[in-house]
């Protein structure tokens, strides 16, 4: 029987048998959740190795299982599974770019990550990789798609913005104000994040957790510390469960709340966005008496959670029919209404087939939620709010009917919780350990899903973040097909797609 942690099944498998399991994985609804690359130490089983780890995901019921690949150090090659999976794709090319993986066949062999003044044969994961070495020359321009034709012209957009956000390049290919072909450019504030996890402490890990995107730090500190206590065992206490359920649904407000006003002001509805914004600073104030941070930094920590204080649900409820009010006005006001309807659509098989998560897949009919799909506390479900039109109403609805609903689910995990710390402490370095463990988490954009292992001393030897952006990047340029230039902004705040969650 192969290993078995809790609800993931583990598959040592070669490289010949990868694309039949993995195909028959999907067929039966299974969904790529995480690829990442180890490269194992001397001491492993055969010896120095890069072995691959594929995580596929299904539920209700739970499922989660693990192929494992091992490929020589010396010349590690897989095949492709991207005419499978469109995020495989993705996943195999970010793997090239940092661990030198060579991919077998596959139908779009360039860069991803790595921009064309990194040095051509570096590869940062590898051990051997050493310091950074000095940018050289650029190799060539990057391959966008040109289009030609009478009429057509280019828009480059960014990479630096006028706003406060982080750097992204898109390149409209244009005739009239039609948009015929939109290119997204990222990856130009790359971290290094992964790195930046190992060797690390499991407590020291925390704070970068909560860092990866800035407005997701209790959705990305659960989902690493959910897969750090699978890898250690440590059973959480029932309200620190219920605490990080209620913390959960308070980051998902005030995000929610920002985006339904953001989306007003693109359409010159600026007094709604004004409102947005003053609910928005009441709920920043909420966290920060609960956990001390306004982001809610700190309120899970490893083993556990700790609050200050509890949100008093009446109040809550409050804010609610604050914004039902701003969401009533927005709708009924037949300039927003106009703007918002049938613009930038994604069919339900355009989001299948991108593997899209989160508002993004709901709003176009995909109804996945790992809340229900992967919960970790014993409450129940949420009710998914489902739209099947996919376009700016949509994803504008999903969110103000998930608005709604996490109201009331901080209402219900509030009501026997008490300010302080619920906490089982982790286990000493050295202590028997499972060694890996995954995290599956509901994020306000979608999922989240972190994946860990520990080296022997319980320090942190990989830790593999994935934010949902990094599926949803490549629905935006798809729902942007023959709209108007005008409507890039507006869609662009309906996905509200994370560049430091996907530019790690």
């Amino acid at each position: 029987m192969p290993p078995r942690h809790p609800d993931r099944t583990i598959m040592e498998i070669d490289t010949s048998e990868l694309p039949g399991i993995a195909a028959d994985l999907l067929r039966d609804g299974h969904r790529l959740a995480l690829v990442a690359a180890h490269h194992d130490d001397d001491s492993a089983p055969g010896g120095r190795a890069l072995r691959v780890v594929y995580l596929l995901t299904a539920g209700p019921p739970d499922s989660r299982i693990e192929l494992h690949v091992r490929l020589d150090a010396a010349l590690p090659e897989l095949p492709t599974l991207a005419h499978r999976s469109f995020p495989a794709g993705r996943f195999e090319r970010e793997m090239h770019d940092l661990h030198g993986v060579r991919i077998l066949d596959h139908p779009l062999p360039r860069r991803l990550v790595r921009h064309f003044h990194w040095p051509k044969g570096w590869y940062p994961m590898r051990p051997d990789a050493g310091p950074a070495p000095a940018f050289g020359e650029q190799e060539g321009p990057y391959p966008f798609l040109e289009v030609e034709g009478e009429g057509v012209y280019e828009i480059p957009v960014g990479p630096v913005h006028a706003g406060l956000i982080e750097p992204g390049h898109f390149r409209f290919s244009v005739v009239g104000e039609t948009i015929l072909k939109l290119k997204a450019r990222l990856w130009f504030v790359h971290k290094g994040i992964e790195k930046l996890f190992q060797q690390r402490t499991i407590d020291a890990g925390l704070p970068l957790a909560e860092r990866i995107s800035g407005d997701t730090a209790v959705g990305h500190a659960l989902a690493y510390c959910l897969a750090v206590e699978e890898a250690t065992g440590i059973e959480v206490p029932p309200q620190a469960q219920r605490a990080r359920a209620l913390l959960l649904e308070l980051e998902r407000l005030y995000n929610h709340v920002t985006d339904l006003g953001a989306l007003c002001n693109d359409v010159g509805h600026g007094i709604l966005n004004a409102q947005a914004l003053r609910v928005r600073e009441q709920l920043l104030r909420l966290n920060e008496n609960v956990t001390g941070h306004r982001l809610l930094r700190g309120g899970v920590i490893p083993g556990g959670a700790t609050l200050r204080a509890v949100p008093d649900p009446e109040h809550l409820r409050a804010v609610r029919d604050d914004v039902s009010e701003i969401v009533s006005l927005a709708l009924g006001h037949s300039t927003v209404r106009d703007r918002f309807t049938g613009t930038a659509s994604l069919s339900l098989d355009a989001v299948r087939d991108l593997g899209c998560l989160g508002y993004v897949a709901r709003a176009s009919g995909l109804a996945h939620d790992a809340r229900t799909a992967h919960p970790f506390t014993a409450h129940q479900p949420p009710t998914m709010a489902v739209r099947t039109t996919g376009d700016v109403l949509a994803r504008f609805l999903v969110r103000a009917e998930e608005f709604d609903t996490s109201v009331d689910l901080v209402a219900q995990f509030a009501g026997d919780l008490q300010p302080g710390t619920a906490r089982n402490p982790l286990p000493p370095p050295g202590a028997p350990a499972r060694d890996s463990g995954v995290g599956i988490v509901e994020g306000w954009r979608g999922t989240i899903t972190t994946r860990v292992e520990l080296a022997a001393d319980a320090t942190l030897a990989r830790v593999k973040p994935v934010d949902p952006s990094f599926f949803n990047w490549p629905a935006l340029p798809l729902a942007l097909a023959d709209t108007i230039v005008p409507d890039f902004p507006l869609t662009n705040k309906s996905f509200n797609l994370s560049y430091a969650g996907n530019d790690l």
